[in-house]
């Protein structure tokens, strides 16, 4: 659902959204508060119309090998925003983690953490609202500048304001850069390796690239159970 003129998000009273994001975001921690990672999480959405497929899934941080799974289907009233993607975002994704049985250490999530501008990207939304360790991987920059030639596998540091928000990095020869920020609960170094050790054969972590795929997966099976109901 996007928004198709401006009386739209007038009607939408985006001040009392910006004043949320702006509580929200005090409570941002940009230190560990995790110990030795043992597992780790990611957690990614697809969207068919105004319905949310969203998945959860858990690995175990050394071998980064699936330990555990979830879906959840969810209906979305809040349209796509620039910078306010948590609105519609978080409910379908708790929906998944909260089925999830194993505790994780550290959540990865497909969008900004700090690297936004009022400071709260999804990932340190989320981060927030669940007390959770959070890093927010994005496939665009949406506020800021990379300083910095970016090559594979040699991080740039992102810059807001003349705050250091995170890093874009190249991952795999010929691909575009993911650009890294933490959420919360985690620093700025730490939020850059904790990603660099989730990558393996492919662009994105681990943790991300599974949940995104399960999330297309789920919203699949979903369409084509619905052609066959037809």
């Amino acid at each position: 659902m996007l928004i198709n003129n401006f009386s739209q998000i007038i009607s939408m009273d985006l001040d009392k959204l910006i004043a949320v994001q702006n509580k929200l975001a005090r409570g941002v921690i940009l230190e560990d508060r995790f110990g030795e990672i043992e597992k780790i999480a990611g957690c990614d959405a697809a969207y068919d119309g105004d319905r949310a497929f969203s998945a959860a899934v858990v690995l175990d941080y050394a071998a980064l090998e699936v330990i555990e799974e979830s879906v959840a289907e969810s209906r979305v009233t809040f349209p796509y925003i620039p910078t306010f993607l948590a609105f519609r975002e978080t409910k379908p994704l708790m929906k998944a983690i909260e089925k999830l049985k194993n505790k994780f250490d550290v959540l990865l999530l497909d969008g900004q953490g700090i690297a936004h501008p009022r400071g709260l990207g999804i990932a340190s939304h989320l981060g927030v609202a669940l007390n959770v360790p959070t890093i927010g991987v994005a496939k665009r920059i949406l506020c800021g500048e990379v300083r910095g030639k970016i090559q594979p596998n040699k991080p740039a540091q992102i810059f807001y304001n003349g705050r250091h928000v995170g890093y874009a990095l190249q991952t795999k020869k010929n691909t575009s850069p993911l650009y890294i920020s933490p959420g919360t609960g985690v620093s700025l170094d730490s939020s850059l390796k904790i990603v660099v050790h989730c990558i393996k054969k492919h662009k994105l972590p681990e943790p991300l690239r599974l949940a995104h795929n399960l999330a297309l997966l789920k919203r699949k099976r979903e369409r084509v159970k619905y052609a066959s109901a037809m």
